[in-house]
């Protein structure tokens, strides 16, 4: 039988999930607002409501992958095609990742402004990876490709950067950044699926064995007298990879227990595995450099899997069981035009700077910074669903 072409309880997970990365990611300009919704500090070993969302996103990703390949290999595709597929998405969020942590130590001696450059370059990639109707001629289409291809090379060129010593810097991987991370994540999780045919038991042998990459590097064992130091290149320490994969696992799981026809044996399994993972992460804690998003613990992955299995189950329940997806419809377009809203805030981020826009100071702050964030959230998933309705969005 074909996997269906997406669930609906996947899409609204990840609509919620990119409705709070959006908020977080605005609120990170507010002051003084409640630590426990705050990064947690590197220096530290906890984890607060901000340092779930990136996660979670990596798991939810992992849940489309079955689907998304899954369903390629069904049909017959070739080897070659599905891998193109996987190497063509992996390389578009690998360059776009690329580009948004350069911004990090843009230059004020470079030849375009910042705003300037972040808005051509947001431009750059809907030109680039723009969902073009199919009605489009090809030379509108493969201009407009050009273009925007033109307009990312001479961006590169012009690009200046300010290095460690105080010199300058050209463009430089320093950690991939978000979109980065993720297509890395996703040529792996993707590609070790593509090779194995979807294999269950194969792909919780590859998670158990990312796991333990991840376990190695942080726990830091010693053999001999000295301290075993793993790190691959690709996947690092796998921690990405490892939570990507998990969503992996889990959405084959709940194909193969919804494959019996009834959810009865779903909600203990899901509540027992999402259980036993928070566990697992208070457990692995002190022997793993604690809890930590910056340093990417195993704990922090065990938990935050552990909280993601839980809300795909009560979403399952809400959309797929109770029929409830009107009650996501205001942010549908965030689970649906995900990477296009993603990059909405960099546009908006480019206009009010250029322009020289000010929040008022009770918006830059406490409460009201906490209600901005929360309306910013909503007027981009706003745009979205308006861009998406004009058939202007992103495709990878």
């Amino acid at each position: 039988m074909l996997q269906p072409k997406r669930l609906l309880s996947i899409d609204v997970l990840r609509a919620i999930n990119m409705f709070f990365m959006i908020f977080v990611n605005d609120l990170s300009g507010v002051s003084h607002v409640p630590k426990w919704i705050d990064h947690v500090k590197g220096s530290e070993d906890g984890m607060h409501f901000a340092d779930t969302i990136f996660p979670l996103f990596l798991f939810i990703a992992g849940l489309s992958i079955p689907l998304a390949i899954g369903r390629r290999i069904e049909k017959g595709n070739s080897f070659v095609s599905i891998a193109g597929y996987i190497l063509l998405r992996s390389f578009a969020l690998i360059v776009m990742g690329f580009f948004h942590v350069n911004m990090e130590e843009y230059s004020k001696q470079a030849f375009l402004p910042l705003p300037v450059w972040e808005l051509l370059l947001t431009i750059s990639f809907f030109l680039i990876w723009m969902d073009y109707p199919e009605t489009l001629a090809k030379t509108k289409r493969y201009a407009l490709i050009g273009t925007g291809i033109v307009i990312i090379a001479v961006l590169a060129f012009l690009y200046k950067g300010v290095a460690e010593d105080g010199g300058t810097r050209w463009l430089e991987p320093s950690w991939w950044g978000i979109l980065g991370l993720i297509g890395w994540a996703y040529l792996v999780c993707s590609g070790i699926y593509l090779l194995i045919k979807g294999n269950f038991t194969g792909l919780i042998i590859a998670l158990l064995l990312l796991v333990a990459v991840n376990l190695i590097v942080h726990g830091r064992p010693v053999i001999n007298g000295e301290m075993l130091r793993l790190k691959i290149w690709v996947i690092k320490d796998g921690s990405c990879a490892a939570l990507m994969m998990f969503g992996v696992v889990v959405s084959l799981l709940y194909s193969k227990i919804i494959a019996k026809g009834s959810y009865k044996w779903l909600w203990p399994a899901f509540t027992v595995l999402g259980a036993a993972l928070i566990g697992l992460g208070f457990f692995v804690r002190p022997y793993t450099q604690g809890i930590s998003k910056i340093h990417s613990t195993p704990a922090w992955i065990f938990l935050c899997t552990g909280i993601g299995i839980i809300m795909f189950e009560l979403i399952i329940f809400l959309v797929d069981v109770k029929g409830k997806a009107n009650w996501f419809k205001i942010i549908k377009p965030a689970g649906t035009s995900t990477l296009t809203c993603y990059l909405i805030p960099y546009l908006l981020v480019a206009l009010m700077s250029l322009v020289h826009f000010r929040y008022p100071e009770f918006l830059d702050e406490g409460t009201g910074g906490i209600i901005r964030s929360f309306a910013i959230s909503f007027i981009v998933i706003l745009i979205t669903g308006v861009l998406e309705k004009r058939r202007i969005r992103l495709k990878i």
